[in-house]
């Protein structure tokens, strides 16, 4: 952002004078009521409004005055079942003040597993959406006897649950109703969060307030955060990523936060917005680029030039910047390259970032480049559910892309067997909800968290994700393939949506990707094929195409890295089917098992 003369404040609240989650609001609400906290857009009236710190508190002490009529004990646990608006924080801020523990639940994750969190945590309030989630839960309506209110933000007709209530009847009159934050140690319980496991049940990952506080004020040192930064929230509030660094930190610093309408409207609410912040997952970005790229096929090869010449010279002036390359007589052509080509393309994010954080996978070093060359001060970060989250995060001054940074101050890394990353901080979690073995298996005798991450750190403390212990594919004649780096680099070809590489005890390696369904259309037709025709993803004219793709976007990788053969399907794996994670991992076992007969036809004859 540019300096435009005037003077920036900050105002930060320090984890001992907040003390909890519940203290933090209280005294933002304190320290600065006329400001804005929130930004959602009404449906009704079809505008974006604001509400105040003071408005916050007014109407949290009212939903405090309602959840008390539930007769919940201290240390109860309430869960939420909502897309991110301003609702999910008055409940949660509501629940937190009175002593209560809170769950958040993905909106789109499968009723069953949703009815299993409920269950483990003993769940007695329920906040929904509306009727959408309300018919994802009766598919499992016979499995939550033990609820004992089931709130809905929009009103719900013709449910005849006795037990369900819409909030604006739940919520007594408007009036003084008083704020509490009820009294408690930094170190008590103050959320379950379930992780989205790729095989077997979630776990519970019991955090306190403190975890919380420490990794949001950690994390904040890392990029300092104004009063007048304005953040817009798309990722789930679920995620803990989001959760921390999209909710408690702006809270912390005093930020206003901007609720996205929906992910199809994404783009929309960034012209709109103007967001100074913005904190996102890898997709997001891989799906931008390919969306730039297949534009960019489009047009003129001099189009083209200019563009790279772009993202080339831009990149070359973020290196002599950070002080690793320099300075050149390209670098004189970057004003007229920023005005005909990056510019353009900040602007369509609002044109206003100070930067963006990407966390939660790793991000592509080629996306990377992309848009830290176009001028987007981007910076990547690392952690785990397990430690509140954050572990590792690189700063606008020292900036080392390919890595996720350094770790965060009082966080201790240190490399173990088979390159494992360990680390021990006050961020790590209390361990598991009711579950002593995993919590044992996770957190060793002497206090090191397994991430279960490979890595190597450099010589200033970078650390580089270099693969995932349990995902090492072991080929018949022993070589050892981390598939995520391969999947990451196939994926960035526009044609795909999905990819899996697949060869555990196999002969060589394959691969099982999901078309874009917009970009096969196209393709087919170049083919000279009907993208409609039964089994014409079988044909030999579109393996051979695939694998020409595929070749092209591993070529840097190892030789024994290659893929020989491709099953190629138009149906995404969906969250629904059981095939990916609410968080988008792929469920790699349940994918195989229903690809089965394509896979031994990809091995027939080895």
């Amino acid at each position: 952002m540019r300096n435009t003369g005037v003077e920036r404040t900050t105002d930060v609240i320090l984890p001992h004078q907040a003390r909890t989650l519940a203290g933090l609001f209280c005294e933002r609400v304190r320290r600065s009521p006329n400001a804005v906290a929130y930004r959602q857009f009404d449906a009704e009236a079809q505008r974006w409004v604001d509400s105040t710190w003071a408005d916050m508190g007014q109407t949290v002490a009212r939903w405090q005055a309602a959840l008390s009529r539930e007769g919940l004990a201290r240390g109860e646990r309430v869960a939420v079942l909502l897309r991110n608006c301003r609702e999910w924080v008055l409940f949660e801020q509501a629940a937190l003040g009175l002593g209560l523990v809170v769950i958040p639940l993905y909106t789109e994750d499968r009723p069953e597993n949703i009815a299993y969190i409920l269950q483990n945590a003993g769940v007695r309030v329920l906040l929904i959406g509306g009727a959408d989630h309300w018919q994802q839960l009766l598919r499992v309506h016979d499995q939550l006897g033990f609820l004992v209110r089931i709130l809905s933000v929009a009103p719900i007709s013709e449910a005849t649950d006795a037990r369900l209530r819409p909030v604006h009847e739940w919520l007594p009159p408007e009036g003084n109703h008083e704020l509490h934050a009820l009294d408690a140690a930094p170190g008590e319980l103050a959320t379950i969060v379930y992780t989205s496991g790729t095989t077997g049940r979630p776990k519970g990952v019991m955090l306190s307030h403190g975890n919380i506080l420490w990794n949001a004020h950690a994390s904040q040192l890392k990029v300092t955060v104004y009063t007048d930064d304005l953040f817009l929230s798309f990722l789930p509030l679920s995620h803990t990523f989001e959760r921390t660094i999209g909710y408690y930190l702006p809270m912390m610093c005093g930020s206003t936060v901007a609720y996205n309408r929906s992910i199809p409207q994404l783009g929309e609410d960034l012209q709109t917005i103007r967001p100074s912040i913005l904190i996102s997952v890898p997709r997001i970005f891989e799906r931008v680029y390919n969306k730039i790229q297949a534009g960019l096929a489009e047009k003129s090869p001099l189009a083209r030039k200019l563009f790279t010449a772009a993202v080339n010279v831009g990149w070359q002036c973020f290196e002599r910047r950070q002080g690793r390359a320099p300075r050149s007589l390209g670098m004189l052509a970057w004003p007229l390259l920023n005005t005909l080509v990056a510019a353009k393309v900040m602007a369509k994010l609002g044109g206003r970032l100070r930067f963006a954080v990407c966390g939660g996978a790793p991000l592509s070093p080629t996306v990377a480049r992309f848009f830290i060359g176009l001028g987007l001060p981007l910076v990547q970060g690392y952690g785990l559910t397990e430690t509140s989250p954050v572990i590792a995060a690189n700063t606008l001054e020292d900036n080392q892309p390919a890595s996720v940074g350094t770790p965060l101050a009082d966080v201790t890394v240190r490399v173990g067997a088979d390159n494992e990353l360990l680390t021990r901080s006050p961020g790590v979690m209390l361990g598991y909800w009711d579950n002593p073995d995993a919590t044992a298996a996770m957190i060793d005798g002497d206090g090191w968290l397994h991430t279960g991450d490979q890595v190597r750190i450099d010589g200033q403390g970078h650390i580089f994700i270099t693969g995932r212990l349990k995902e090492i594919l072991v080929l018949a004649n022993g070589e050892k393939v981390p598939p995520a780096d391969m999947e990451m680099a196939i994926q960035m070809d526009p044609w795909f949506e999905q990819v899996m590489v697949i060869g555990d005890d196999r002969p060589y390696l394959s691969a099982l990707i999901v078309f874009n369904a917009e970009r096969w259309r196209i393709e087919a037709a170049k083919l000279g094929l009907d993208a409609a025709a039964p089994n014409v993803l079988s044909d030999k004219r579109v393996c051979a195409a695939v694998l020409q793709r595929v070749a092209a976007c591993i070529r840097d990788f190892p030789g024994y890295a290659q893929i020989r053969r491709v099953a190629c399907y138009l149906e995404p794996w969906t969250i629904d089917a059981g095939t990916i994670t609410p968080t988008l991992k792929l469920r790699r076992t349940r994918i195989l098992e229903l690809c089965a007969e394509r896979v031994e036809q990809l091995y027939a004859g080895h």
